[in-house]
């Protein structure tokens, strides 16, 4: 099981969006937890502010280390001390996220997600808490929100329980490092296409060797890059001539 902790000025956008459909029955079968920490409620401003004019001038207003420390601490008072924990600011300065890194996250019990807004945050805090700065792609959002989602979303679905169906994990794309194969559903013919006729045969080890080829030509078509590094990790096997 995973705790998600998210660090937000927009508690209810957060909660909205990740306690529906799968992720919301997981949540109430107790798979995982998901908790947005409203980081507003800790400023000790009069007016409720948490953010302010950045040193050196420029343009935007930044958010500051206080009432973002104390959020997380509020998070860390409630977390067994023995657990190991990770921090994660979401930006478009940190590392790339892949299905990698969903993977190895999945593995954790406790996960903190800071969502920054205006021009970020206050460096100070951001050294004292971050454990890891993960990217959802190279681009600027108007907020950590819909990254943090997106990322609790494809990490939480590896959680064991999560799809009830392991399997669908396993299979999906780049769960092997390709895209995943086409797949179809009833009726047999439908606007006049077929289903592939190998996949009405019943023999399950040509269907998944139908369905490798696929991956491995679809995957080459539209992600070369992907391909190239599963043929580097996976050298076709020469034939061998007769003689």
């Amino acid at each position: 099981m995973i705790n998600f902790h998210i660090l937000t000025l927009f508690p209810e956008m957060v909660m909205q969006g990740l306690h529906t459909s799968i992720l919301g029955r997981a949540a109430a079968r107790g798979d995982i937890s998901i908790e947005a920490v409203n980081i507003r409620d800790f400023t000790t401003d009069k007016h409720g502010r948490v953010d302010d004019y950045t040193y050196g001038g420029g343009a935007g207003m930044l958010m500051q280390a206080q009432p973002v420390y104390d959020a997380y601490q509020s998070v860390i008072d409630r977390i067994d001390p023995n657990k190991p924990r990770r921090v994660i600011y979401v930006t478009p300065q940190g590392q790339p996220f892949h299905q990698a890194t969903a993977k190895a996250l999945s593995e954790e019990e406790e996960l903190i997600f800071l969502c920054g807004h205006y021009e970020g945050i206050d460096e100070r805090v951001l050294e004292e808490i971050v454990t890891d700065e993960i990217s959802l792609g190279d681009y600027v959002l108007t907020g950590g929100e819909l990254a943090a989602m997106v990322m609790v979303d494809a990490i939480a679905r590896l959680v064991p329980g999560v799809l009830h169906n392991g399997e669908s994990a396993e299979t999906e794309s780049f769960g092997d490092g390709l895209l995943e194969y086409p797949q179809y559903s009833r009726p047999e013919i439908w606007h006049g296409k077929r289903v592939p006729e190998i996949l009405l045969s019943g023999d399950h080890a040509k269907v998944d060797a139908w369905r490798m080829e696929q991956a491995l030509a679809r995957t080459k078509e539209r992600r070369p890059d992907l391909y190239e590094k599963y043929r580097e990790a996976h050298p076709p096997v020469e034939k061998k001539r007769r003689k």
